[in-house]
């Protein structure tokens, strides 16, 4: 039988984390070549850049100038706990670091093509759901070509949340039970589908952001998946659908 499936977009079928960590540890390099001479640790400013970033995320979602303040209001806070001076010039620097996560290249994941391509052949209905500010996922989904999987079934929100998917899916007026969420994000992804009576598959990366971990108490109404290669998708959601049609099950 047809199924919907929704895809998240940033390390579900590109990479994303890997850059945001890469401009990270910069921010690191620099913050330490600055503050080391009062005490601060390389250690004790990523910890705190976490703290930061993520407590942004809670209140703003994922905006795309949030990840550049986060630096800034790291490079506020160690200044005024250490007494070094700050200065406007260091700001700028650190804001335009934050930013040129974004000017990277878009890179799919292994087999992400193939992945779709399989899905689409077996007649199911694919649909784009990610988080971030519009021109920048919209970026995204151009340099790979994503329309033709999805069409207009692209849905770009700020804040990534039960409420957000409940909204596409009244919307869409879907087939819950026939509907699949796959995600790397057990809090954006496979929690608020739990909590919205889909299927879900958790697409577990490795080093995974700090934000997207988190303990999902909310049992499955159906399939509750665990996968950790995005070609594995089609043989999992067909050896689902071929079981469940088993009598007794």
């Amino acid at each position: 039988m047809k199924q919907n499936i929704l895809f998240d977009l940033d390390d579900t079928l590109i990479y994303c984390n890997k850059y945001f960590n890469l401009v990270s540890d910069q921010f690191a390099d620099m913050m330490t070549d600055w503050f080391s001479p009062f005490g601060v640790t390389r250690e004790e400013l990523a910890s705190k850049h976490l703290e930061i970033d993520i407590a942004g995320v809670k209140i703003h979602g994922f905006k795309s100038d949030h990840f550049p303040q986060s630096f800034v209001e790291t490079y506020r806070y160690y200044s005024k706990l250490t007494g070094r001076s700050m200065s406007p010039k260091e700001e700028k620097l650190l804001w335009e670091l934050g930013m040129s996560v974004y000017d990277h290249e878009v890179e799919p994941y292994p087999a992400m093509n193939e992945t779709l391509d399989s899905l689409v052949q077996d007649g199911h209905q694919l649909h784009l759901y990610t988080g971030g500010d519009i021109a920048v996922q919209q970026r995204k989904i151009e340099r790979m070509n994503l329309e033709r999987y999805f069409q207009d079934r692209i849905y770009i929100r700020m804040h990534k949340n039960t409420d957000a998917l409940k909204g596409i899916l009244n919307d869409g007026r879907f087939d819950k039970n026939h509907t699949w969420m796959i995600g790397n994000s057990l809090r954006t992804d496979v929690l608020p589908a739990l909590e919205c009576g889909l299927h879900a598959i958790y697409l577990k990366r490795e080093d995974e952001w700090k934000f997207n971990i988190l303990n999902v108490d909310t049992p499955p109404r159906g399939a509750l998946l665990t996968l950790t290669e995005l070609a594995d998708v089609p043989p999992a959601i067909d050896e689902y659908l071929v079981k469940a049609k088993e009598p007794g099950v």
